[in-house]
């Protein structure tokens, strides 16, 4: 059997491994020169970057099960981080419970309302109860309007924009499941690093793949399928054509819809269409000196343009990078707004004035290099509603899969589940013993 695995980001490279592991030939093809998808990497100072930050939470159980499978749990780094909050031109701590009660934004009364919301949503077992409710909804039944106004709102409207009113509550207590469940016993996040970063991981996972007879193709866009009858048989890309017994399509719902249109029913491509998406801008700063002492600094002002100011080196110290400090300013947006079609320079000249605001003694000989990275489809929005949405694994076209961000419904996009999915598809598409001839996923 010979499966070709269409996208190199963390699903696909999680599904070749699955699969060599089950003794099924794999071949990989990225359109990108490295795999990694959205976690992949640029240099700094001889030392691999994530081009858009990138960190783990301790219960991302997924992963960690990688690592340990591949032996590299000694590279895992588990660091307590500095949160907070840019609020009316000040800068508020959030790293830790007794910060909440601190945040002068709001009366005592809605600070406890505030702790108290954190706990009551790590408290839901059943997020199936919470499809019907959007995130606004929600988090004012919890913590009422003047919470929900003065730090829930800003967030949502920085990240979704105009969605900001559909996103769900079940997109929103993920997140605080999530964040809620990093911490240690005095209260403090906690979050995990790789060393050498996330390529180290990735290149250790395509060793692997190749060691045990699986191929992966850099440099390589898939441009149509080769199908007969009603099964795909091959995969055309821009350096030939592989036969496949079966493909596994990774990359965002609307490159998949394209690439099925002409084999599937006319309906069907438009129903991966009907979970939209936001693209991310992704400005990188390389600084000869700290901003701030807090890793992840939301931003709720809405004059702001990025929804974040996450330093890096708050977390992986400047020492890894040569002495550079890293800054990442991340805008979710509509891949039509003027923001994400600026050269990089236009970008930096743009962002600067207003990183000043919150800033003032940055100046431009702070900055030693920049980068700007883009992503077409970096957020699925979830909205009411988003489980009827979701498309299953096996598509009309036999032989042909798919398993991307969009699928793994209630969590949200990240490696962890990226991982999941990835081994997940596998072990579905070949439970032991292996199948002798065509397959058909019965998942």
């Amino acid at each position: 059997m010979h499966v070709v695995i269409i996208g190199g980001g963390f699903t696909g490279l999680a599904a070749a491994y699955e699969l060599t592991r089950l003794g099924v030939g794999v071949t990989v093809v990225e359109r990108d020169a490295e795999v990694g998808g959205l976690a992949g990497t640029f240099e700094v100072n001889g030392e691999r970057l994530e081009k858009f930050y990138h960190h783990w939470f301790v219960n991302d159980s997924a992963i960690m099960q990688l690592v340990k499978d591949l032996g590299g749990e000694q590279n895992l780094v588990y660091r307590p981080t500095r949160t907070g909050m840019y609020f009316a031109h000040n800068f508020f701590r959030l790293s830790e419970p007794l910060d909440v009660l601190r945040f002068t934004p709001l009366k005592y009364a809605d600070r406890v309302r505030l702790g108290l919301l954190v706990l009551r949503a790590r408290a839901v077992k059943d997020w199936r109860a919470l499809e019907s409710l959007t995130a606004q909804q929600w988090l004012s039944r919890l913590g009422g309007d003047a919470v929900y106004k003065t730090v829930w709102e800003p967030l949502l409207r920085g990240k979704f924009g105009s969605y900001a009113p559909d996103v769900s509550a079940v997109w929103f207590w993920n997140k605080l499941k999530l964040r809620g469940g990093s911490r240690n016993r005095q209260g403090k996040e906690v979050l995990v690093y790789y060393r050498g970063g996330f390529a180290a991981l990735a290149r250790q996972l395509s060793s692997a793949i190749v060691a045990a007879g699986g191929e992966i193709r850099t440099a390589v866009q898939a441009s149509s399928l080769i199908v007969d009858g009603n099964r795909v048989t091959g995969l055309v890309t821009s350096r030939g054509v592989i036969q496949a017994d079966a493909v596994v399509a990774t990359p965002a719902l609307p490159i998949i819809a394209e690439l099925l249109g002409p084999h599937v029913p006319a309906g069907y491509p438009e129903r991966l269409r009907r979970i939209h998406y936001l693209a991310n801008l992704c400005l990188v700063l390389e600084l000869d000196r700290s901003l701030s002492e807090t890793y992840w600094l939301n931003v709720n002002d809405p004059s702001f343009p990025f929804i974040g100011v996450i330093e890096h080196t708050n977390f992986e110290p400047a020492k890894t990078y040569g002495g550079r400090h890293i800054v990442y300013l991340s805008k979710y947006l509509s891949e039509d707004e003027p923001l994400y079609h600026m050269s990089d320079q236009e970008v930096l000249e743009y962002s600067l004035p207003h990183l000043r605001r919150m800033f003032p003694n940055l100046t431009r000989d702070w900055i030693r290099r920049h980068h700007v990275w883009r992503a077409q489809y970096a957020q699925p929005i979830v909205v009411r509603g988003y489980r009827e949405l979701i498309p299953p694994a096996k598509t009309p076209l036999g032989g042909f899969y798919i398993a991307t961000m969009a699928q793994i419904y209630p969590e949200d996009r990240g490696t962890n589940y990226a991982v999941k999915e990835g081994r997940a598809i596998a072990r579905s598409l070949f439970p032991r013993p292996l199948p002798t001839g065509p397959f058909e996923y019965s998942g």
